[in-house]
């Protein structure tokens, strides 16, 4: 009988620049025994929720040791998707239940020095992308259907409940 996956309650922000571009992470690691490799897929910043927090805490917290962006938590519109996502890391099972929220209009120069020792570790690189852009590259995005949910938020406001998303 296969081991039950570890759920990890996940905070991630779509952070939007005025020209509606999104920001994103390129995961590089899949075990901290093995050096990084190539971009595996492009990603939201975000991660684990800790124990007393909330989510949006939890999403603030993210953004400044991810990217060093500080913000505050009223500063995030949403939560406006969920999403899960079930898979190893490190020969364990995650079963990652993530809130995504919106920050917009961000004009912000990546710094991460605040990253922990196994983001340090893992080089991830960065790189503000288009809608045209997600929708045409050939590589793995999370969500996966991300390209056609960007247009969507990039229209103004989320003013509807959060969708479940891919």
């Amino acid at each position: 009988m296969p081991e039950r996956a570890w759920v990890r309650p996940t905070a991630r922000v779509v952070v939007l620049d005025p020209a509606g571009r999104v920001l994103l992470l390129g995961a590089r690691l899949t075990d901290p025994a093995v050096p990084p490799a190539d971009v595996l897929f492009w990603y939201t910043p975000g991660g684990g929720v800790e124990d007393g927090e909330s989510v949006r805490q939890a999403a603030v917290r993210e953004l400044a040791e991810e990217i060093g962006l500080v913000v505050e938590p009223a500063a995030l519109e949403g939560p406006v998707w969920f999403r899960r996502h079930v898979g190893p890391f490190a020969g364990v099972q995650i079963d990652s239940r993530e809130t995504f929220f919106v920050l917009r209009d961000v004009v912000h120069e990546v710094d991460p020095s605040g990253r922990t020792e196994l983001e340090v570790f893992g080089e991830e690189p960065h790189r503000w992308w288009s809608a045209a852009e997600v929708a045409a590259a050939p590589v793995e995005f999370a969500p996966r259907d991300l390209a056609t949910l960007l247009p969507e938020l990039a229209a103004g406001p989320w003013t509807g409940p959060p969708r479940f998303v891919t």
